[in-house]
């Protein structure tokens, strides 16, 4: 039996019980640094998972590959995986085993989760050093207000998730039984799919990745559903998901959201139609029915989803540069998509509509945009491009392949698409890592440093003379 003095040392009470000096350590960080314990956390999640892969229970046939290889293979589609991407240097069906698999699908899951519950935390901290009114947004939108409730807020979360991916999973089932799969088959590969779809990752276990699937227009609508929903956000999901027959009631982030998200959709999908449906290595020779599904699927894609039923490198480089562009946009905020996001974009679009036309200021749906969420907007899109500048400049030296297939591969690293060019799979195992890296920073950077930005709020007591340069 240990005494302790009513006069101890706060210090000495938690050498005592080391699991409070691990909380109040978790906790101080997350005050003092969220976008330290978000990147710390990401990085031990991701480096546990890698461990996993490196086993020789992971692979199907562990000698067949040289060591250094199968270790940069781990870490790539460990990070992959945890940052729910999709892009693999190696076939998933035929270089890991079945343990490996369940290893790639529990990354998915937890990263799925991690991603969410991460953005909505942040999202909480942020919330404090809002106004009144923005605080009651984010309860709404949340159901939580301080760090307090976080408990509350990761149960809801997590019950969002489940109950959409079971509905997916349910969905998807007798369909691989009609298929023709057996029983224990026909769960497993509901349930993987599921996983894969609502969390944005693209991984697949089939041969030919989802064109294994490309006569099937039930089992690939009901991806693009996954992949869809996953993409608007966990705030959009569970505000329309409240107030789904009174839309007046949605808040501005839910508005903006599906109305640009509908938007670039729409331009994707007659632009790909366009640029696709002459080409005889992928559209040309197929009739309109099945044009049609195979050309609103891969523009549901680029949001984040990572599926394809058509080889990207045979595509046209005008469809390449079209799907450049929506995977840097990417899909909703405090969501497990990727890209700068498209709240993003239709503020910056937003505010560019209104200085062409002389406005002093931002409105939309009957509000008005502040200054604060413009700049943020222009040091997101800054940052992301400057991202996909730097990895593309050192992908080129690292690889022989050539700009288009490097640039698109990088804007989906960034974007945490998982859409390939190919260059994954020839890249050396330096360029592995660096592509790891860009997953790493797209898929944290943007959410940390949205964070780090709001809740920056110093005030000078003094302003500098206003003087305009010539701009344009």
């Amino acid at each position: 039996m240990v005494l302790v003095s009513k006069n101890s040392s706060p210090r000495f009470d938690r050498l005592l019980k080391p699991g409070r000096w691990v909380r109040d350590f978790v906790d101080d960080l997350a005050v003092a640094s969220p976008a330290r314990l978000a990147i710390g956390s990401f990085v031990a999640v991701v480096a546990a998972f890698a461990i996993l892969l490196m086993l020789p229970a992971s692979m199907r046939d562990p000698g067949s590959v040289d060591q250094a290889t199968h270790i940069a293979n781990s870490v790539f589609v460990a990070v992959s995986a945890v940052c729910v991407t999709g892009l693999t240097p190696v076939v998933t069906e035929e270089y890991w085993s079945d343990f490996g698999i369940s290893v790639i699908t529990a990354g998915i899951q937890v990263g799925g989760l991690g991603i969410l519950t991460l953005a909505s935390v942040l999202g909480m901290a942020v919330s404090r050093r809002l106004g009144v009114r923005q605080r009651l947004i984010a309860q709404q939108a949340t159901s939580a207000l301080n760090l307090g409730q976080v408990g509350s807020l990761l149960k809801t979360v997590v019950i969002t998730i489940f109950t959409a991916e079971s509905i997916l999973a349910v969905l998807l089932f007798p369909r691989f039984l009609i298929r023709g799969e057996s029983l224990g088959d026909s769960i497993w590969y509901s349930v993987f799919y599921s996983i894969s779809a609502f969390n944005n990752a693209g991984f697949t276990i089939h041969e030919g990745g989802a064109a294994y699937f490309a006569s099937d227009p039930w089992i690939l609508s009901l991806l693009m559903a996954g992949v869809f929903v996953g993409s608007l956000g966990f705030p959009v999901v569970l505000m329309v998901a409240m107030f789904w027959n009174r839309p007046s009631r949605w808040d501005l982030h839910t508005k903006l959201t599906l109305t640009t998200t509908t938007t670039v959709l729409a331009i994707g999908l007659l632009l790909l139609a366009l640029f696709e449906s002459a080409n005889p290595a992928t559209l040309g020779d197929k009739n309109a029915g099945h044009t049609f599904v195979e050309v609103l699927f891969m523009a549901v894609m680029p949001r984040s989803g990572g599926f394809a039923t058509m080889e990207v490198a045979d595509m046209s480089q005008a469809s390449h540069l079209l799907m450049d562009l929506m995977m840097f946009i990417g899909g909703g905020s405090s969501s497990t998509a990727g890209g700068i996001k498209v709240t993003t974009v239709a503020v910056l679009v937003l505010a560019a509509y209104a200085e062409a036309r002389g406005l002093q200021d931002v409105h939309v749906f009957g509000r008005r945009l502040t200054s604060s969420t413009i700049k943020l907007s222009i040091s997101i899109l800054l940052t992301g491009a400057m991202i996909v500048f730097i990895g593309t400049l050192t992908m080129l030296q690292i690889s022989a392949e050539p700009l288009d297939r490097v640039l698109f591969e990088v804007i989906s690293a960034f974007g945490t698409v998982g859409l390939s060019s190919g260059v994954s799979a020839t890249s050396p195992d330096s360029g592995l890592y660096v592509l790891s890296v860009i997953m790493l920073i797209g898929r944290l950077g943007t959410i940390t440093l949205a964070a780090a930005l709001s809740m920056q709020d110093s005030v000078r007591l003094y302003r500098y003379p206003e003087e305009r340069p010539v701009v344009g």
